[in-house]
């Protein structure tokens, strides 16, 4: 008589070697599969622009006046020997520089160290924005745009912006704005002889 347990286990012990088998198959199969990888990088690298603003007395010679008093203007004739209702003009010019990237507002003011001087209540003054090729004299009221005037020296009213435009190309220099001074010495009752008065404008240019 064959007895069968012998065979029976046999058999179980083969099929566990290969489910045991199967595991360490799968086991593996896992290990080798690999996730795939790829990146992307952005940089921003960023520089301020250039502004500078600049002055000039003849409309040729641009150099920076960033105090006060300033650059001196020169006015017309007289200036020196004012009777009463004399009026004397100058002119002034302002630019952007070169390299200057941005354009410009200017807004016109009387410096806090204007209306110094004995006359300096005696004299009042208005200043214009004038066509570079336009005179300034006498006319200037009806060729220029009043953008800043006062009663006396010490005193600013009616303060009107004006713009400034860039170079192009950027190494150049912008269109030059000309200006008028036009200073009118007040009447006998309040001009003192022998006597002055100084003024002091700034310009104030911000980048748009």
């Amino acid at each position: 008589m064959t007895s069968t347990a012998p065979s029976s286990t046999r058999t179980r012990r083969k099929v566990l070697a290969v489910l045991a088998g199967g595991l360490v198959l799968g086991v593996g199969a896992a290990i080798t599969l690999a996730a795939w990888n790829d990146s992307e990088f952005a940089t921003g690298t960023f520089t301020a622009g250039s502004f500078n603003l600049q002055g000039s007395t003849d409309g040729t010679t641009y150099g920076e006046h960033t105090t006060a008093p300033g650059a001196p203007l020169t006015f017309s004739a007289n200036f020196g020997n004012l009777t009463p209702g004399d009026s004397v003009y100058a002119s002034y010019w302002l630019q952007l520089d070169k390299n200057t990237t941005s354009p410009a507002t200017v807004t016109p003011a009387l410096d806090a160290t204007s209306g110094t001087g004995s006359n300096a209540s005696a004299i009042s003054y208005k200043v214009y924005t004038v066509p570079s090729a336009t005179a300034c004299d006498a006319n200037v009221a009806t060729t220029g745009t009043l953008i800043l005037s006062g009663a006396n020296l010490s005193t600013a009213t009616g303060a009107t912006t004006f713009s400034l435009a860039k170079g192009t190309p950027p190494t150049t220099a912008g269109a030059a704005q000309k200006l008028c001074f036009v200073a009118t010495a007040g009447t006998q009752a309040v001009l003192q002889q022998g006597q002055s008065g100084t003024a002091v404008w700034k310009f104030t240019a911000t980048s748009n």
